[in-house]
């Protein structure tokens, strides 16, 4: 008998559609994992991903906006993220694929949700309601997508209340260590601004926690040389002091796990640690700490600028004389008044080679 219709041929080849329902509101790392866990246990059967349609101050962000800003996360499952606004709840998504022509279906849930959704659905199945109707020959399937920490970092502790929070505290930092290493730090803050307005928030337009370099600093043109950062540098966070590992080297941010948790930081946001030996000469520590200091942000804070070239040509005057010249260890101009901490190379040679110049 020919196949007339893409439903027919659903029914005669018996595939299984996996879907998942979610809020996701806004979009997370977290939901990135869910959608590749749907992804893999559907295997050669088709799956889709629909969402809710609530608006209120849980859910911020409009159905539209948000199918985009999915879409344009997860790229590689855009394609299943289905707009169909008659399914507003996961028993109208069970009747739109049953429509589709699908008679055995499998729903990827979060395991918090697993037993829940197991029972409700299943017990409509074979009814009307005003939903529609579906009738799955097996019933309805429930598959975990793993367990949640809601206090761990990185996918397993992401989630849509955590952001929302982020949002709400005008902290992009972290509403940006939530989102995907694919998105552009423009949709970032338009999703970042997208949450806020939904939340009845003004727009934010000073990003003081997001410092970039410009696509054409001396950083940013090292970094993308591979001269700047590598994975497996250890680094010291500025922010809180804390010493970890680059695990990985982003466009233009790193990965950086300290003390078992991962966090995203931006280029400057982190200093390389040198491992000088107890053997290194005061010259070798001199030729790598030097140009660091010379050109940190950091160690100029709160000087003027005149004062600042003025330092920089020090540093680097410093870093070519022969460890042996007093004057290497000069104090350099705006030391007694410049706002800045020792670094982690000066607190390095200080231990090894003592305060003193004599």
């Amino acid at each position: 008998m020919p196949i007339n219709s893409f439903s027919q041929f659903l029914v005669e080849e018996e595939k299984t559609a996996y879907f998942t329902f979610g809020r996701m509101n806004p979009p997370t790392i977290g939901h990135g994992k869910l959608l590749d866990k749907l992804a893999s246990s559907s295997g050669r059967n088709p799956y889709r991903v629909f969402l809710s349609q609530s608006s209120d101050k849980k859910n911020p962000i409009p159905y539209n906006s948000k199918i985009k800003y999915v879409r344009k996360m997860f790229p590689k499952h855009a394609r299943q993220v289905m707009m169909n606004k008659k399914v507003v709840t996961p028993f109208a998504a069970l009747t739109a694929l049953y429509n589709e022509g699908f008679r055995s279906v499998v729903m990827v849930a979060g395991s918090d949700r697993v037993n829940e959704y197991s029972k409700r659905l299943n017990m409509y199945n074979g009814k009307k309601g005003r939903h529609g109707f579906y009738n799955f020959k097996d019933g309805i399937k429930i598959v975990s997508a793993g367990q949640r920490d809601p206090d761990a970092e990185g996918a397993e502790g992401a989630s849509g209340t955590k952001q929302r929070k982020y949002a709400t505290d005008n902290d992009f930092t972290k509403f940006a260590q939530g989102l995907p290493n694919a998105m552009s730090n423009n949709d970032a803050k338009k999703l970042f601004n997208d949450v806020r307005k939904g939340l009845g928030l003004k727009e934010t337009k000073e990003f003081k926690n997001m410092v970039q370099f410009d696509s054409v600093s001396p950083e940013r043109e090292a970094y993308v040389e591979g001269q700047l950062f590598s994975e497996g540098d250890e680094v010291i966070i500025k922010d809180t002091n804390e010493v970890g590992t680059i695990t990985v080297c982003g466009t233009n941010y790193v990965i950086v796990e300290a003390n078992g948790n991962k966090t995203r930081q931006w280029l400057n946001a982190v200093e390389k640690v040198y491992d000088y030996g107890t053997d290194a000469s005061v010259k070798d520590i001199k030729k790598k700490f030097a140009p660091i200091e010379a050109n940190n942000p950091a160690y100029h804070k709160g000087l003027a600028k005149s004062t600042k070239d003025k330092r920089k040509a020090q540093f680097a005057k410093q870093a070519k004389m022969a460890d042996d010249n007093p004057k290497a260890y000069k104090p350099a101009p705006g030391d007694k008044t410049a706002k800045t901490k020792p670094s982690k190379h000066t607190k390095k040679f200080k231990q090894m080679f003592g305060d003193n110049d004599d």
